[in-house]
């Protein structure tokens, strides 16, 4: 009898549709997962865009504040007074106060010509000099000063010392101011005192002190007077 013919093994391609069937089933969860994370993604876009517009919003909300703090600094410089420039001239010695003991009108005239009712016309016509800056404009020109140092400087210059003339005092106060000048109108009258007890008359009194630097001819001069812008005899 012929032999039989063995059948032919079908087990490997039962197995290769197994797999088949097994990465088919499969393919399917994998475009799930991939859609989900897509999904999650466009998700949160929408999230990344609403915060990103809240912040613009924010900001946008904070702008209007910087101008109004702007516009508050220029109301407040609107409202600000001017400075007012201090006074000059003869307007300034109008306004000074009047002397107080102890010597402060010196500082309140500034060095400055003192006037009153009494006041001179050669005090008024003379030349101020206020500081030791100021000089003449002219030799022989007359000059008006209440400064205590540019009254020293005149009076060192000359080797004049401060004085009063005896027999005017009055009440114990220091009476007429003067200087004593080596050779210039000397006399047994005269009295010297210190310079602080000249100055604190010469401020208590309001006084001026008209004088002369050089005579016209351009010489030395030795020519004062003090005067009392409240009364005549000075």
């Amino acid at each position: 009898m012929a032999a039989k013919k063995a059948p032919a093994k079908k087990a490997p391609a039962k197995k290769t549709a197994a797999k088949r069937s097994v990465a088919a089933k499969k393919a399917p969860a994998t475009k799930r997962a991939t859609t989900a994370r897509t999904t999650t993604a466009a998700k949160k876009a929408p999230t990344t865009k609403r915060a990103t517009a809240a912040r613009k919003t924010a900001a946008a909300k904070k702008a209007p504040a910087r101008k109004t703090t702007a516009a508050q600094k220029t109301t407040a410089a609107k409202k600000a007074p001017a400075r007012k420039a201090p006074a000059r001239g003869a307007a300034a010695t109008k306004a000074a106060p009047r002397a107080t003991a102890g010597g402060g009108a010196a500082a309140s005239t500034g060095g400055a010509m003192r006037t009153g009712p009494g006041t001179s016309r050669s005090a008024l016509s003379s030349q101020v000099i206020s500081s030791l800056m100021d000089q003449p404009e002219r030799p022989g020109r007359s000059l008006v000063t209440s400064n205590h140092e540019v009254i020293q400087r005149w009076a060192r210059e000359r080797g004049a010392k401060p004085a009063t003339i005896a027999g005017t005092e009055r009440e114990g106060r220091v009476g007429v101011l003067t200087f004593n000048i080596p050779g210039y109108r000397e006399s047994s009258r005269i009295r010297e005192i210190t310079w602080d007890d000249w100055f604190h008359t010469f401020d208590l009194r309001r006084l001026n002190l008209i004088y002369q630097e050089q005579l016209r001819d351009g010489r030395q001069s030795n020519f004062f007077r003090t005067e009392s812008p409240d009364r005549e005899d000075g």
